[in-house]
């Protein structure tokens, strides 16, 4: 049997990627009796059936499962921001860093648009962030700033780019590797890709090996799933501190003695931190209210 990764589901065929080629399969009837999940991003394992065809006969373990969009063995998010036009929103950013961080992905913070930015303002964000642990790349596209650097964290990984809009993703992936920042167009008759399309998640090979995941109407703001209780999980700085509140069950908001508050008080966490830390978990309390 041959090994590969589904790049794309479309109308009951799977494509996968093979080396350099495209084989379009089938599954296996018995994975169609039984209950079965397989994703773009899956690793399976196939036999041929003919020239580029063949069918499924096995789906390999998963190392990671990504639920907004449905991705199987993502690797890393790669967020990225805008620093001016959009001017980057430090609330913003962290509420993609928590869906990131509940999500249990390798979290990549980019920067773009730098050459635009006001170097002491950037500067202070940047460090702000990777005193917290997060691995800060600031680039400018348009220019080839920082494209080397973020590539090779992108080399042999399943990456997927996640950001608000006017961000500059697409000229960023344009830039490390012309035409793969397109999501219309004519890009591949073979897997359907194009205007005309129905489009649905897939993954983008990278010329010197890894993925780029591409998806249509992708948002990464959305809490409904997470628990109150759990938020502090999300935010690196405050999860350590929650042991040493007086109770607990505190969850660092109007309860006295908390360890986080007094920790934001000092400026050991910093007071944008928690105010995003309080917006979200207000967010989550009214959204257990509507069920």
């Amino acid at each position: 049997m041959l090994n590969g990764i589904v790049v794309k589901a479309y109308n009951s065929y799977y494509y996968i990627q093979s080396g350099s080629k495209i084989v379009t399969c089938n599954l296996r009837g018995r994975f169609k009796k039984g209950r079965f999940s397989l994703l773009v991003g899956d690793e399976v394992a196939y036999t041929l059936t003919g020239p580029e065809k063949g069918i499924i006969e096995e789906i390999l373990p998963r190392r990671s499962l990504l639920k907004r969009p449905m991705v199987a063995n993502v690797d890393q998010v790669v967020l990225t921001f805008a620093a001016v036009n959009p001017d980057i929103s430090s609330s913003l950013v962290d509420r993609f860093l928590v869906i990131a961080e509940f999500s249990e992905l390798e979290i990549i913070l980019c920067i773009n648009k730098i050459d635009l930015a006001d170097s002491e303002v950037l500067a202070e964000l940047v460090e702000r962030y990777q005193q917290i642990g997060y691995k800060v790349l600031s680039v400018a596209a348009k220019l080839g700033t920082g494209i080397e650097q973020l590539y090779a964290q992108l080399h042999d990984k399943i990456s997927v780019f996640a950001g608000p809009s006017g961000a500059g993703k697409s000229t960023i992936l344009n830039a490390i590797q012309p035409g793969l920042g397109l999501t219309t167009g004519e890009v591949s008759q073979k897997i359907g890709r194009g205007k005309h399309t129905t489009r649905f998640a897939e993954l983008l090979p990278f010329e010197g090996g890894g993925f780029v995941v591409d998806t249509p109407g992708f948002s990464f703001t959305e809490f409904k799933d997470m628990e109150e209780t759990h938020l502090m999980d999300y935010f690196p700085e405050i999860f350590p501190l929650a042991p040493k509140c007086k109770f607990n069950t505190c969850i660092h908001y109007k309860e006295p003695q908390c360890a986080v508050k007094q920790a934001v008080a000092e400026g050991v966490i910093h007071a944008d931190r928690y105010q995003s830390y309080l917006e979200i978990l207000n967010e989550i309390r009214e959204n257990k209210k509507g069920y």
